[in-house]
């Protein structure tokens, strides 16, 4: 029932931001903090096995712990360079109650991705397009992203004109870094591929073809628009320039497919 009951705090937030942070003691922080690690973890864990059992059940399994991985290590990497650059700004907040914060932040992008689970679910059982599923899933992330961030910014508000503890340049910082955070996440998402993979493909922890996520964003949208014939597709992988599980444009193989055309 306690734990039910922590686990009940950790949204407080979300309805009143401004009880939430005034509330909140040393005492309370830790437990927390605990709190949110666990609700980010399975929040996490359930989405990436919905997107994963697109494939498999392993692939399911796999892309579930890649989420909490991709979810916490984000947080780990940006966070000692926001806290560093807050305290020689001037800010009075301890290094608890910035961690609750961007927690905070990070639970309601993943409470919020998960919510949409049931969407992803539908679109999977009747047949839904890899590329299509691949920009969903991305544009889920984003959506939930921009809630989590703005969650972060009101509550860095609040320290600021409210409590006194906070400077106002910090807040602008603050953006800045959400920008850092969201090109750091991005990177560590591109490493960790696959999250998702076409049913024909091979089960693979990680992915070794080259290229970034912009450019997979793309491909993906011209699948959407004009699909690539099968034929193509198996020339692509078998000259080792397929798109990978973002999907990808080859390189080599545009040159093979103009060759077999002519």
């Amino acid at each position: 029932m306690k734990s039910f009951t922590g686990f009940r705090e950790v949204f407080k937030i979300f309805q009143n931001k401004e009880s939430y942070f005034s509330d909140i003691n040393n005492q309370q922080s830790n437990r927390l903090i605990f709190n949110q690690i666990l609700l980010i973890c399975a929040f996490a864990f359930l989405y990436g096995m919905v997107m994963g059992s697109y494939h498999s059940f392993l692939q399911s399994v796999v892309t579930g712990l890649k989420v909490i991985i991709l979810f916490l290590s984000t947080v780990i990497i940006c966070f000692p360079s926001f806290f560093i650059i807050q305290q020689v700004l001037g800010s009075k907040m301890s290094f608890r109650q910035m961690i609750v914060i961007v927690l905070s932040g990070v639970v309601l992008t993943a409470t919020i991705s998960l919510s949409f689970a049931p969407i992803v679910i539908v679109f999977q059982i009747t047949g839904g397009n890899y590329h299509f599923l691949q920009l969903l899933h991305v544009a889920i992330f984003v959506f939930a992203g921009i809630f989590g961030m703005r969650l972060m910014v009101d509550a860095l508000k609040y320290a600021c004109e409210n409590k006194s503890i906070y400077p106002q340049i910090g807040v602008t910082v603050f953006r800045i870094w959400i920008i850092i955070l969201a090109f750091v996440g991005i990177q560590l998402a591109w490493n960790l591929r696959p999250f998702l993979c076409e049913k024909h493909e091979e089960f693979k922890i990680f992915r070794k073809y080259e290229g970034n996520f912009y450019t997979a964003i793309v491909y993906s949208v011209e699948q959407l628009v004009s699909p690539t014939q099968p034929g193509k597709q198996e020339i692509r992988k078998e000259t080792g320039s397929a798109p990978d599980t973002l999907g990808k444009t080859g390189t080599g193989a545009d040159k093979i497919l103009n060759q077999i055309g002519k």
